[in-house]
């Protein structure tokens, strides 16, 4: 069976107040993946997330959600492909927690929940390990707490395409685990998941394909490198780094020498 791809980027230029941020951009995302965003910081992964659902519109070139123009979707069109978790979220009312998850079916609730819904948000809470929140007020929580709320929130939404930008901020290394593990499960239920994460060790242990944004490109290592590879890693984060084996791949260490 062939790998199909599921979003495509076509000659993408983007420019913000007139200075460019990307140029000439062409490249695919396949369908059933954990793909990772790697870069700098600053160097355009949050943009180019927001250019991939449609929250910012394009310069120049076209991207294909399903082989479909992205401005050709309704909200609720894309609502139902696409579910975004953005870098962060204020709630100024104080929701339950089961209520801020309710909210993530807002394209499938017709008028009030049902109590197929909240049997949903519930099982969805506890599917993430946090069932223990479910009654407590999301303003009180804790930012690691909040940020594992609005993954439910996401998952429960059931979109084919998850689209996470950062999401294992103010998360612990034990729940930074447990959430890739648990994104890493999604991929039997057919979703296709793309997300940015600073930490390259934690994308090469769980992903399956890695995006690199520098120099107002997005691309992948050329045929024959690896991700890990020390001199392909030393031009994107511009510092020295080293490797060590880990399970049959390559994680990178700072180089002090």
């Amino acid at each position: 069976m062939g790998i199909n791809k599921i979003i495509s980027v076509d000659n993408l230029s983007f420019k913000y107040n007139n200075k460019a941020v990307f140029e000439n951009v062409s490249i695919n995302i396949f369908q059933n993946k954990l793909t990772f965003i790697l870069g700098e910081n600053g160097s355009g992964k949050s943009t180019f997330i927001k250019l991939l659902v449609g929250l910012l519109d394009v310069t120049e070139g076209n991207i294909f959600l399903k082989n479909k123009e992205i401005k050709n979707y309704s909200f609720i069109e894309k609502s139902k492909i696409i579910g975004l978790l953005k870098q962060s979220h204020k709630s100024v009312f104080p929701f339950n927690v089961v209520d801020v998850v309710l909210t993530g079916l807002t394209n499938k609730i017709k008028l009030f929940p049902t109590k197929k819904d909240y049997q949903l948000a519930y099982e969805t809470l506890e599917k993430v390990g946090i069932s223990y929140l479910s009654e407590k007020n999301y303003c009180e929580l804790s930012g690691g707490e909040q940020q594992l709320v609005m993954i439910t929130r996401l998952i429960a939404q059931d979109s084919e395409i998850f689209i996470l930008d950062e999401p294992t901020a103010h998360l612990d290394l034990c729940f930074q685990s447990k959430l890739l593990s648990l994104l890493k499960s999604l991929l039997s239920e057919g979703k296709t998941i793309i997300s940015v994460v600073h930490d390259p060790n934690l994308a090469f242990i769980y992903g399956d394909d890695f995006l690199f944004v520098d120099n107002k490109k997005v691309f992948r290592v050329e045929n024959g490198t690896e991700p890990w590879n020390e001199n392909f890693i030393k031009s994107i984060y511009k510092s020295s780094f080293k490797q060590i084996d880990y399970l049959g791949k390559k994680l990178i260490i700072p180089d002090f020498n």
